[in-house]
């Protein structure tokens, strides 16, 4: 009996701390400046889950290096100076936004758009005109070779939706074409090599004491050994990670630093037992000046958090609010 009410409080734990995340994420999205906020609304169909919290997280100072890494990463012949990746995206929402005027939103966040977007134009287009079937009224198909892509507007008011299962005669082609749809976003996404992860952590902040003279807490980076890139000599794997901490106040004044390299020093095997677990840096921070202390408390403070893997070599950049 216990152990069934356990596991339904750690559900109910996880869960909230599932909707805590992705109200923290909603809350920075909502305070990115137009430029960083256009950037994300852009690349939504093919940007990660992972690169968006990444992206969200960074202070702003760097993200115009993630924008920059992020297309990069996509630029299928990196020995040339176009980037065809980045000019073909942008040219399909330009195209997309002409096409699909009318809907209340701009045609390349339309369902149309969005199938644009991923799939560039269909080989074939077919508009239908009202029939006496009530699903296939105003409808469109697209065809890209022999495989349909259907959009119906059930009002023949202009707004067209991708067709998925709700159609019983076109139901197999459909479940299909889902599969093949969520198949092609998978692919517009996937930007890393396989041999090579997306370096990142997590950040925390425990405040153990605040006292008007004094502030002891600890900073706790964390980071999965597997997205940590080594060096090797025989079956020995080995790499300093160097964390830089700086501590601001409202008022762009630095209150508190720090800086220490962490070694991490392991073999193949050991490497292999420690999939999915993270390596873990505890920082201890301690305030000591009242007039410091003070500042702190006077509007938002941000601890800036730079993680550098110096094999690579890679560098990640995260601010969380001190308090």
């Amino acid at each position: 009996m216990k152990r069934r009410i356990y596991r339904g409080l750690s559900l109910v734990l996880l869960a909230g701390l599932s909707f805590s995340a992705g109200c923290r994420l909603y809350n920075l999205e909502r305070r990115l400046n137009p430029v960083n906020a256009d950037f994300l609304s852009k690349v939504r169909y093919v940007i990660t889950r992972e690169e968006r919290k990444t992206f969200l997280e960074l202070p702003d100072s760097g993200k115009p290096q993630f924008i920059e890494e992020f297309w990069k990463r996509r630029d299928p012949d990196p020995d040339t100076e176009e980037n065809e990746f980045k000019i073909e995206y942008f040219n399909r929402i330009e195209r997309a936004t002409q096409l699909f005027m009318g809907e209340g939103m701009p045609g390349w966040l339309t369902d149309r758009g969005r199938i644009y977007v991923l799939f560039g134009p269909p080989m074939d287009r077919i508009t239908q005109p009202v029939s006496g079937d009530a699903y296939s009224r105003c409808q469109e198909v697209w065809y890209y070779g022999n495989f349909p892509v259907v959009f119906i507007d059930q009002t023949c008011t202009g707004t067209y939706k991708l067709v998925t299962y709700e159609l019983s005669g076109l139901r197999d082609i459909n479940l299909t074409y889902m599969h093949a749809l969520n198949t092609a976003q998978a692919e517009a996404q996937k930007t890393f090599k396989e041999e090579k992860a997306l370096f990142n952590f997590e950040a925390s902040l425990k405040i153990k004491l605040r006292e008007p003279e004094r502030i002891e807490g600890v900073v706790v980076l964390e980071v999965l050994y597997e997205r940590i890139w080594y060096k090797s000599e025989g079956k020995r794997l080995w790499t300093t990670l160097q964390a830089v901490l700086e501590l601001k106040d409202a008022g762009k004044n630095t209150i508190w630093q720090h800086k220490a390299d962490y070694d991490i020093n392991l073999d193949e095997a050991e490497l292999e037992q420690k999939a999915g677990k993270k390596y873990t840096i505890e920082i201890p921070v301690v305030i000591q000046d009242e007039e410091k202390i003070k500042g702190l408390g006077q509007g938002q403070s941000l601890l800036y958090i730079t993680l550098i893997n110096t094999t690579g070599p890679e560098t990640q950049k995260k601010a969380i609010e001190f308090k």
